[in-house]
């Protein structure tokens, strides 16, 4: 069997054998194996994906008290938000993206002990209580990240922001390359799309072309630092939106330099209710 068959039907197996929704928690490179079910218009049940438009104003906070303004688009932390802070958000007219970490294990999270030791690498520089994981280890991680995929659906979420895919760029411990991710991303989006959510490409600018057809949308952090912001146009030009934060520079130079159609604004590091936005 031509081994991307076989990829297609482990990916499939797994995501049934997963397919699982879990309690609503109430406290606060090459083309992959599979990509033909990845991108369905609509779920089972006919509720259509969220595909968000170039140009939309958003917020991206993790940290503090939540403060979402005229933002049109809110991320935030998965496990962290109620369901009752996303039905506000998504009544007063607003889309909500689940943040989770898809490439990195974290030792604050109550899952950390699902994660095997064999998958567990090397500390990810800055972050503190978090490690790269081994994301070709699809048939382990997948179980463990669609309970964090089904968390967002029950709790009313429009979206997943999967972070940490670019493990390749970085000392993970494992031999990681542009193929794995598009291959852990293909089974991610599938998950993601079977429960009605959007899904977005977590920086990775080099898999922007790849990666398009299994995305909704891209978050993006610096690539006006990175000089990066330009790889996005495939993205621009078949309408789908770019969420774009920096987190240094004066905002006149900022909103000078993005390209249009970008969704831009300027953080803090650490995430947290300050925004500007151009």
């Amino acid at each position: 069997m031509d081994p991307r068959t076989l990829a297609s039907v482990v990916l499939a197996l797994l995501v049934t054998a997963c397919s699982g929704v879990t309690p609503p928690v109430t406290e606060t490179a090459s083309r992959p194996a599979t990509t033909t079910a990845a991108t369905p218009s609509a779920t089972p049940t006919g509720a259509t994906i969220w595909r968000p438009k170039p140009g939309l104003t958003w917020q991206i906070q993790y940290s503090g008290t939540l403060v979402a303004g005229k933002a049109k688009v809110v991320d935030v932390d998965g496990h962290e938000t109620s369901v009752a802070t996303v039905a506000k958000l998504k009544r007063s007219g607003k889309r909500v993206i689940c943040y989770f970490n898809a490439g990195g294990w974290e030792n604050f999270r109550p899952d950390k002990a699902a994660f095997p030791k064999a998958v567990i690498g090397k500390k990810l520089d800055g972050w503190p209580g978090e490690r790269w994981l081994d994301i070709r280890a699809v048939d382990v991680l997948l179980p463990i990240m669609t309970a964090r995929i089904d968390e967002c659906a029950t709790k009313g979420f429009d979206a997943v922001d999967p972070d940490n895919m670019d493990g390749w760029q970085a000392s993970t411990g494992f031999p990681l390359k542009p193929a794995d991710t598009l291959t852990y991303l293909a089974a991610l989006s599938e998950v993601a799309h079977a429960r009605g959510l959007a899904i977005g490409l977590k920086n990775s600018v080099e898999l922007v072309g790849d990666a398009a057809p299994l995305v909704e949308f891209a978050v993006n952090e610096e690539c006006l630092s990175y000089h990066e912001c330009a790889t996005y146009a495939p993205l621009l030009r078949s309408g789908k939106a770019v969420f774009h934060v920096e987190y240094s520079g004066s905002m006149k130079s900022i909103c000078a330099r993005i390209p249009k159609g970008f969704s831009t604004v300027r953080k803090h590091l650490s995430l947290s209710a300050w925004r500007k936005a151009c």
